[in-house]
């Protein structure tokens, strides 16, 4: 019995020491506290505690499928809309002097009838009249100040009305031509050098008037920025 105990007792004391000199060379290695370590080794004789078993649960019974509905027919496809033809510029009228501040020029004699386009360029101070591709109209122009730019873009015309006054600024627009929702249009205006409109394009009234009898509602206005467009170029 002696024996057994002294065996028992140096094992214990040899297990001790092993598990002493591991702690000491992981607190060495992670600069960890030791009681942190100390509180992690194994007590002597300390049995473990198994976890508890538990019966593995069951599988879930199958979800019902769902019964399976016929397949609705597919709606008939609209037919796509047809692309807008370009519009061809076929000729420029021809001004021999500069164009100054209240100029326009006007000449639709011997062109064919045909559809409309107005273009703007903003900084050139132009506005061009196209009508079957040809020019008829050019005017020197008025546009938005820096703190109320003229938008860029291609825009339908909208509305038209003769007799216009704005209901935001209580100013006269003649020959009004609608572009957007928010009030910018193309109306007829004492155009003179320093002069600027609050995102209007402003031409002079005798030529506004020939441009407002020209076009139509859904005629495009198109506004650019120093892109001019010359002989058989396309809109």
């Amino acid at each position: 019995m002696a024996k057994k105990a002294f065996k028992a007792a140096v094992s214990t004391g040899i297990r001790s020491f092993v598990v002493t000199l591991v702690i000491a060379g992981a607190v060495a290695m992670s600069g960890l506290p030791e009681h942190v370590f100390a509180a992690l080794a194994p007590k002597p004789d300390t049995p473990v505690p198994l976890a508890a078993s538990h019966p593995a649960p069951k599988p879930a019974a199958p979800a019902p499928m769902a019964a399976q509905q016929p397949a609705a027919a597919a709606a008939p496809a609209e037919p796509a809309e047809a692309a807008q033809p370009a519009y061809v510029i076929k000729s420029a009228m021809t001004i021999d002097k500069p164009l100054r501040h209240g100029d326009w020029y006007w000449n639709d004699e011997g062109v064919p009838e045909g559809e409309m386009l107005v273009t703007v360029d903003l900084k050139a101070q132009t506005l061009s009249v196209f009508r079957a591709g040809y020019e008829i109209g050019v005017a020197v122009i008025l546009y938005g100040a820096d703190d109320k730019p003229s938008p860029l873009g291609t825009y339908p015309i909208t509305q038209k009305k003769r007799d216009h006054i704005s209901n935001l600024y209580d100013a006269p627009m003649p020959y009004m031509l609608r572009l957007t929702n928010d009030g910018v249009a193309i109306h007829g205006s004492d155009v003179k050098w320093g002069y600027a409109t609050h995102g209007c394009i402003g031409v002079p009234t005798p030529f506004a008037a020939k441009l407002f009898d020209q076009v139509k509602l859904g005629d495009r206005v198109v506004v650019t920025n120093g892109k001019m467009l010359s002989v058989g170029a396309t809109a």
